[in-house]
Formats: C-alpha cells, sequence, structure tokens
C-alpha cells in the first residue's frame, strides 16, 4: 500500500482523494491535512445565523466532460425549475431538517446566469453586449466613441505586453476605460498596465466583441458547451452552496477509508537530496507532527510550499517569496430590500433583481462585487422570501487598512458604499452581518511571477510530489481546473508516468478546455 498524503482539503486536494480511493483496491492509503476548519477552501460554504455565504460565487460549469459527469455523479441534478418553482412556503409547513417535498437534499439545482455591471446606477450586462438598453445607458455620444474605438483596436493590434492591452486588443480603449480598467485595478490593487496578459488569457481566453455578437447572432443555435464560458445562460449549483458538495465528497473519502486532520498547518517539508520528498511537518493541537509518505500533493500556496521545504537554491526562494496574492474580504449583510427594480422579464422570488453578482465599476467605492445569494439558491437564505441576503466582496491585501478594520466598521464603511450606490435606502434596512476574510484567495500575475516558469521546473523535478489547484500551481483557475489537475496528477499516479506537463498544462492552453468538444 503507498501512503498519498494531500495538503489542503479544497476541490483540488478532495478530487484527488477521492480518485485515489474510489476503485476500492486497497492501494493507496490517503491522508488529508487542512490547516483550516473548513472543508472546501475558497469553495466552502459559511453557516450564520440560518444564512448560507459562497465565498466568491462558484457557478457549477465546465466544458471538461469528465469534470461535469463528477459533479452530477457526487450530486444528480434536480432537473430545471424556476426560481418560483421552489415552494418555500410548503417548506416552512415541515418540521426543522425534515424532508423536502420539493427538492432533495442532495442536488445540484439549474441557475439562471444573470451577472451585470452596475455603473453611473444604471445596470449593463456582463459581459457587455450591443442590446438596445446598453446603447440607451450609454448614450448615442458614447457608443458611438466605443465603436469607433472599437474598429481602430481591430485593425491596430497592440503587442500583448500586458492586461491592459489585452483588454484593448479585444474591446477598443473606450470600452477597456469605462468596464475594465478601474474594476481590474480595484481587484489588483494595480493598474492592468501592470499585470501580466497571462491573466486574461487564462480567464476570459475567447471574449471580445466579436464574440459577444456572435453570441447574440447564435443565440438559438448554440448549447452551452459550444460557447464562451462568460457567455454561458446556465449553470447548476448546489442546494446549499458549493460547501455542500465538497462536504459530501469529504464523507466519501472517510468511507472510502481516506482520513482528513483540519487545523493540520504544514510547516516543512523535508527532501533526499535525490529528488525525492521524504516527509512532511505539520502543526496539530499546538505540537510538531512529521509524517512520512510516498507520494505527495500540494495545493497549499506556491510561497509556503517553497518556504518550507530544505535546501531550495536562492534565487528560487527569492521567486517564490515575491510571488504576488490578492485577499479577499466578504461582508454578508441581510437587509429588508434591495432599492433596485427588477425591469427584467425574469421572475425572482420576492422579485427582486435577477443578478447573481453585480459587478461594481464605480472607482468612487472600494467595493468590488455584490452577491445576491437568493439568486444562486434560495435555500441559502433563511427567509428568502421576504429578506435580502448579500455578499459585499472587497479585495484586498492581508495586514492593508481595510483587512486590519474590526468587523463594525468594515460593516459600517460596506453599508455607507450600498447607500452612496442607491443599492439600499438607509442604514436600518440592514438587519443582520457576518464578515469573512480570505487569505491568498486570488493568485496575482506581477511581480516574481514573471519567473514562474523556474519554479514549476524546480518543483516538477521532485519525483513524487504533485502540485495541484488554484495555489498549488499559483494559477488563477477556476474550480474546474483546479479540478482537472487532480485528475491529471492521479492518472499519472496510477500509470507511473513520471513528467508533470500535463499537469502544469490544465488551463494554459486555449483548447485545453474551452475548446474541447
Amino acid at each position: 500500500m503507498k501512503k498519498v498524503i494531500i495538503i489542503g482539503a479544497g476541490p483540488a486536494g478532495l478530487t484527488a482523494a477521492y480518485e485515489l480511493l474510489k476503485d476500492k483496491t486497497g492501494e493507496y492509503d490517503v491522508e488529508i491535512l487542512e490547516e483550516t476548519e473548513a472543508i472546501g477552501g475558497i469553495s466552502q460554504t459559511v453557516r450564520y445565523n440560518g444564512n448560507r455565504m459562497d465565498i466568491g460565487g462558484h457557478r457549477f460549469f465546465s466544458k471538461d466532460d469528465r469534470v461535469m459527469e463528477w459533479w452530477q455523479n457526487m450530486m444528480p441534478r434536480q432537473g430545471k425549475p424556476s426560481f418560483d418553482d421552489i415552494k418555500l412556503k410548503r417548506r416552512k409547513k415541515l418540521s426543522p431538517g425534515g424532508p423536502d417535498p420539493e427538492v432533495t437534499d442532495r442536488v445540484m439545482l439549474v441557475r439562471q446566469r444573470v451577472s451585470r455591471i452596475y455603473y453611473n446606477k444604471k445596470f449593463f450586462d456582463y459581459p457587455v453586449t450591443m442590446k438596445k438598453e446598453t446603447i440607451r445607458n450609454m448614450g448615442f455620444v458614447t457608443t458611438m466613441k466605443a465603436g469607433f474605438s472599437y474598429m481602430r483596436s481591430a485593425v491596430a493590434k497592440l503587442p500583448e505586453t500586458s492586461l491592459e492591452n489585452f483588454y484593448i486588443n479585444r474591446f477598443g480603449r473606450k470600452l477597456y476605460s469605462m468596464f475594465f480598467e478601474g474594476y481590474t485595478e480595484k481587484l489588483w490593487g494595480r493598474h492592468p498596465r501592470e499585470i501580466s496578459a497571462d491573466w486574461g488569457s487564462q480567464r476570459v481566453k475567447g471574449l471580445s466583441i466579436r464574440a459577444v455578437l456572435k453570441d447574440m447572432l447564435t443565440k438559438n443555435k448554440k448549447d452551452n458547451k459550444n460557447v464562451e464560458t462568460s457567455l454561458i445562460e446556465e449553470f447548476y449549483y448546489p442546494k446549499f452552496g458549493p460547501g455542500q458538495l465538497w462536504e459530501t465528497t469529504a464523507e466519501e473519502v472517510k468511507a472510502l477509508g481516506g482520513k482528513i486532520l483540519m487545523n493540520s498547518k504544514v510547516t516543512g517539508i523535508t527532501t533526499d537530496g535525490s529528488g525525492k520528498i521524504v516527509s512532511v511537518t505539520y502543526e496539530r493541537d499546538g505540537a510538531p507532527v512529521t509524517e512520512e509518505a510516498d507520494v505527495f500533493m500540494s495545493s497549499m500556496p506556491v510561497k509556503d510550499l517553497i518556504a518550507g521545504m530544505n535546501d531550495v537554491p536562492e534565487d528560487l526562494r527569492y521567486i517564490a517569496n515575491g510571488l504576488p496574492y490578492r485577499d479577499f474580504v466578504t461582508v454578508g449583510l441581510l437587509v429588508k430590500k434591495l432599492d433596485l427594480k427588477n425591469e427584467t422579464d425574469i421572475r425572482t422570488l420576492g422579485n427582486i433583481v435577477p443578478d447573481c453578482w453585480i459587478y461594481v465599476q464605480d472607482t468612487g467605492v472600494k467595493l468590488g462585487r455584490i452577491q445576491i445569494f437568493n439568486n444562486w439558491s434560495p435555500y441559502m437564505v433563511k427567509d428568502a422570501e421576504n429578506t435580502v441576503w448579500i455578499g459585499l466582496e472587497y479585495f484586498c491585501n492581508e495586514g492593508d487598512g481595510f483587512w486590519s478594520m474590526d468587523e463594525k466598521s468594515c460593516v459600517k464603511t460596506a453599508v455607507r458604499e450600498l447607500l452612496k450606490m442607491g443599492v439600499i435606502t438607509k442604514a436600518s434596512d440592514v438587519l443582520d452581518y457576518h464578515r469573512e476574510k480570505i487569505k491568498k484567495a486570488y493568485p496575482a500575475y506581477f511581480d516574481t511571477y514573471s519567473e514562474m516558469d523556474k519554479l514549476v521546473d524546480y518543483l516538477s523535478g521532485f519525483e513524487n510530489l504533485y502540485c495541484i489547484g488554484r495555489n498549488g500551481q499559483h494559477r488563477y483557475n477556476n474550480m474546474d481546473h483546479s479540478m482537472a489537475t487532480a485528475f491529471e496528477a492521479v492518472d499519472n499516479i496510477k500509470s507511473g508516468r513520471k513528467d508533470k506537463q500535463n499537469v502544469w498544462s490544465v488551463n494554459t492552453e486555449k483548447e485545453y478546455h474551452e475548446e474541447k468538444k
């Protein structure tokens, strides 16, 4: 039996554990070390006073068939209900925790994707479309400027040496300045000209004005499989949030004989000088514990992994230490109502706006996005018919002024910004609140990231080490991409494949997932 230690109980780590154990061959002894008390990493679901928070929002959609099948097998989907098909009034008649007549517990709901930009107190489709509402909100003059700007960018491409040029090439300078420049700087704390175009290549890939127009013209002919990911119209979502799926997976891993040790922070990784990892040291109950294993899979941040390893060359330590991250704060607010009218033809419970996310492009506020949990799943909200549970997303750096605020001051800032934007009418509409802080939520693409390939080569040189997941590869992957890195790594372990190119190649080639048939 081979002993496998997996660092991190997020999507990548849990997927890897399940894939190693599911065949029930008894070939692998699997143990997961998780630093926190939460299952699912940033895909966890936080519970607070009967309401649930999704950290950052997680749409369950992928162009990777293996991922889609995996999700469906773990949690079957429930047909195709609208928001009002889920009869919460019937649910209220049941005793707490009783069976739901409409939806079983372990299911994926089918959700309608609605995300818009809130700019100058007006809504714009996200991604930006060429609908008449867009033109009306922008005004004729601005629309003409945007059109000529796009045509100029179509014939005079800029070298894609930065994220700024990446966006200008696809949308023109005018739309870039309106909808991308300020928001991107808010997100990363750096101007787009300082950020590598790699981020755009991984996150938006084929998205452009051309792709948007093509999407509009072929609206009745396409399915989700053949459309740019940012333009999908439906996605699956666990009834009680993304954490439900990963908690379910954790239960399956344990049932198959795997171990999951919570509150176990890895602090050291020992190598033997011949290209292998020998052991890991972690802190548990205030004491260090060292364990040996045959195989190691790491989804911990590359920066921390290298810092904990012995005998790392100084130039590589310098690169790893300089890898940047963006930290994340979500302020959950329970409000009586939103001062936003539902002017769409989409029906919602309580007739609130139908958005899952509202992107805040206004540079006059620090707020980046607003999640409306009612619209992700009404089961995320204790009283979804009479209250609205929202998550206000802030991007910051650990230790800066916003991160260090006490909770009450942070909430006051959030409420003040909502009032300024006209999202709520008065502060007394806020009934309850809760704050969550997440370290290293977003691997960033500047500073020493330009030398990341040297770290990849170094880490790949350890025969029994596999770096998986978002932070494990310092790559701003989606959840499905993180799972795919686990699939590839497990395939290598089982087949005896030595090189790690397939593991590191997930979501780096445009056609790897985006065009997969």
